[in-house]
């Protein structure tokens, strides 16, 4: 007979190292290239000394001259609070007892929930790579005059039906969290459910609970405030190589950057990634002068090829737009991997109080952390291809 009892050990036994793996290693091709670590986590932070510039102790001389002056290398100390990253799920009492007397019917209820809690937990996550550690989803830019729920906002990338926001006016968070109910892709439009606002525009989404709390992504890696506690306008080896209003995408942009990086800072790309419009205008331009190889990545992504360094699109990715990178330079600093938020009883399957419902949580404390910045490139604003 299934109890709850008997749910909690399998969620301990069996589903916390599938689901783990799945969202290590399957949840985003450039997550699945990043190093996971233990190392440099004191207490709530990452605290990692990073080398930067060479080693001045070398010189050329004579032959009886005097020997160079030890120089010794230059370090700076990189400090991030780690994020803490959660995951629930929520069974009722009803579909508990509903299945008890069928393992199969229980392990088809479990197998649906964990699916749902590693597709949202695989979204969100990819999602923040690619963010500023803001959270910021999305502005609203305007109500429908037609719709009293309706809003306009400037992007929908970040932004799919059920998510859970909290809505911010520049100053503070207006009433509860609300849910998307509708997202128009082609006007750019979502639907919120809630009491309408009256005056929207300018207002933030973010989700819930999360402003200033979402991991270090590649929107900060390549922004212009100071990263991990570094002033990056005292320090220019913190600033990768940006090229903005690209125009037209062609073998010498990509090249050039390319070269650009290992020349300022002998790093060596191995990764690139990119939007929808610009793995098309890629693909296109390479099929003029070549076949345009593919190939398999760690996970099951399936990525083209240029130079051999593999080119992968990501739903993320902001429009026109292009990221180099060196992924040995990234680590995913954690206090520990996925775990369930355990009890003082030691079980993870819990009863919602004063609710005839059972949740269970999945926890991770990380960071995600580049300890070479000026090794790493971005290319916007890329048109097409020319001709």
């Amino acid at each position: 007979m299934i109890t709850t009892e008997s749910a909690d050990s399998i969620l301990k036994s069996y589903y916390l190292s599938a689901v783990s793996d799945q969202l290590d290693k399957s949840a985003n091709p450039f997550l699945a290239r990043v190093k996971k670590s233990a190392s440099d986590v004191w207490g709530k932070d990452v605290r990692k000394a990073v080398r930067y510039g060479v080693n001045g102790g070398v010189s050329a001389g004579t032959e009886a001259g005097d020997l160079p002056a030890a120089g010794g290398n230059s370090y700076a100390q990189f400090v991030a609070t780690l994020k803490n990253l959660y995951g629930v799920i929520k069974i009722s009492d009803k579909a508990i007892r509903a299945s008890q007397n069928s393992a199969g019917a229980f392990v088809d209820l479990l197998n649906d929930e964990m699916e749902g809690l590693v597709q949202s937990s695989s979204y969100n996550f990819g999602r923040m790579l690619f963010g500023d550690g803001s959270g910021l989803l999305a502005s609203i830019t305007g109500a429908d005059p037609e719709d009293l729920y309706g809003y306009f906002v400037d992007s929908v990338r970040n932004l799919a039906e059920g998510m859970i926001v909290d809505v911010h006016t520049s100053s503070q968070k207006v009433g509860p969290g609300r849910v998307i109910t509708k997202v128009d892709r082609a006007k750019k439009k979502i639907v919120l459910s809630g009491e309408s606002f009256a005056t929207p525009k300018g207002y933030k989404l973010f989700v819930q609970n999360s402003k200033g709390e979402e991991i270090t992504g590649l929107g900060a890696i390549f922004g212009t405030g100071d990263l991990y506690g570094i002033s990056r306008k005292d320090n220019p080896w913190m600033n990768p190589v940006v090229k903005t209003e690209a125009g037209a995408l062609t073998e010498d942009l990509i090249q050039t950057t390319i070269d650009e990086v290992e020349a300022n800072s002998g790093s060596k790309i191995n990764f690139i990634i990119c939007s929808w419009d610009v793995r098309r205008a890629f693909v296109k331009l390479l099929s003029k002068s070549r076949v345009v190889d593919s190939t398999v990545l760690e996970g099951g992504f399936r990525a083209v090829s240029y130079d051999g360094i593999p080119v992968v699109v990501d739903r993320f990715c902001p429009e026109g737009t292009m990221y180099l990178l060196n992924t040995d330079d990234f680590t995913l600093h954690q206090l520990c991997d996925w775990q369930w938020l355990e009890g003082e009883d030691g079980k993870v399957l819990k009863q919602i109080a004063g609710s005839p419902v059972y949740t269970a949580t999945l926890v991770k404390y990380a960071e995600l952390l580049c300890s070479r910045p000026a090794g790493q490139a971005m290319i916007s604003g890329i048109t097409g291809t020319e001709g």
